[in-house]
């Protein structure tokens, strides 16, 4: 693919996110040597002062965009958000019993993981009259007594967003695979935070664990493989075994490039720009509909169907004529859907909106 295709390309996709250009370029001109070094990271032990050094900027780089407390431990440990699904019970569980908000698709699949552990208790359940959303706080099932209470922050296929957090004496845990980075969060009032890299972090293969201290007891209570226990990777610096070393050393790149750009008030105010574009767009014409409460609505994933849904497959014929790719929705909801994780451009949002009145206009 040239550089002229590259630079027209928009990735809307829900799956791997595109990276920001910079990035790519960097680790484009650090490949076959990092800095000097005569070697790539691809080839570096991660025992070695040059990967620890990478590695330890990378941490310190996250707690300042973050702003992580000094008693939480942040972990970076292989595979994806699936497998939190499993070890956030493993570790955390003393009770023999956890509370999960059920919010939507991946919510209900860590839900069915954790079933497989332990007993599962639902506090809420996503509604869908007369728009899809999430009930107040305020109406969620007491969950005194259990261990933790699971939250899915964002839900890429429903397009839904958590949009406040309950008072709760029990320790939040929550998955933030797809919104991590889109805005500045409270961490302190999470118990602990997981994030599959491949939307808002770097390449797929992972997972950024952000977790109190005082939880890493629990952990160490419980008989677990070494390299599955939070206690013992925290322990290790996340080095018990070898790391997936080159998604770390990309996701260190993206935390640079996001401190560049201004930190998260800054990112986050052009996710709520981009969001609510494409959001007037759909709401402005009658062949789109987006079901969503407002005050639900994701800024990262943006689903969407035709009044008509025989005109899909041309919706996304034009839309790849203009560069547009990854608009076709989750099998398992059909239509459409638009990602806007944090590496996409305006010109591309813009571009998609203009093509979005265009289509509505060729067949009102």
């Amino acid at each position: 693919m040239s550089d002229s295709t590259l630079a027209r390309v928009a990735n809307f996709n829900a799956g791997p996110a595109a990276m920001p250009r910079s990035v790519l370029e960097r680790m484009q001109s650090e490949l076959l040597d990092f800095r000097g070094r005569g070697l790539s990271v691809l080839e570096m032990s991660h025992r070695s002062e040059d990967f620890a050094d990478i590695a330890a900027r990378a941490e310190s780089d996250l707690r300042q965009l973050m702003a992580i407390p000094d008693d939480y431990s942040v972990l970076f440990m292989q595979g994806g958000a699936s497998a939190q699904f499993s070890l956030c019970v493993q570790n955390l569980d003393l009770e023999g019993r956890v509370a999960y908000l059920d919010s939507g698709y991946w919510s209900r699949k860590a839900m069915a993981s954790a079933a497989e552990l332990t007993q599962v208790d639902t506090v809420a359940s996503c509604q869908d009259q007369p728009l899809i959303h999430l009930p107040d706080s305020s109406q969620w099932a007491d969950c005194n007594g259990a261990s933790f209470l699971h939250l899915t922050d964002n839900e890429t296929i429903d397009g839904i967003v958590l949009d406040e957090l309950p008072d709760s004496q029990l320790p939040l845990v929550c998955d933030m695979s797809s919104s991590i980075l889109s805005r500045p969060i409270e961490v302190e009032r999470y118990g602990l935070i997981y994030a599959g890299a491949q939307k808002n972090i770097g390449p797929a293969g992972i997972t950024v664990v952000i977790v109190r201290d005082e939880l890493l007891e629990r952990s160490a209570r419980q008989t677990l493989p070494p390299v599955f226990s939070y206690a013992a990777m925290a322990k290790a610096g996340s080095m018990l075994n070898t790391p997936p070393t080159f998604a770390w050393y990309a996701a260190g790149l993206v935390f640079q490039w996001l401190l560049g750009e201004g930190g998260l008030s800054t990112i986050a105010e052009r996710n709520e720009r981009q969001a609510q574009s494409v959001y007037a767009a759909i709401d402005s014409h009658d062949l789109y509909i987006n079901r969503v409460h407002p005050r639900n609505r994701s800024r990262m994933n943006v689903p969407f169907q035709l009044l008509e849904e025989s005109l899909t497959g041309e919706f996304l014929q034009g839309a790849a004529g203009r560069g547009f790719i990854g608009l076709k929705g989750h099998k398992s909801m059909g239509g459409l859907r638009a990602s806007l994780y944090n590496a996409t451009p305006d010109q591309s949002v813009d571009e998609l909106v203009d093509y979005l009145h265009y289509f509505a206009e060729q067949h009102s």
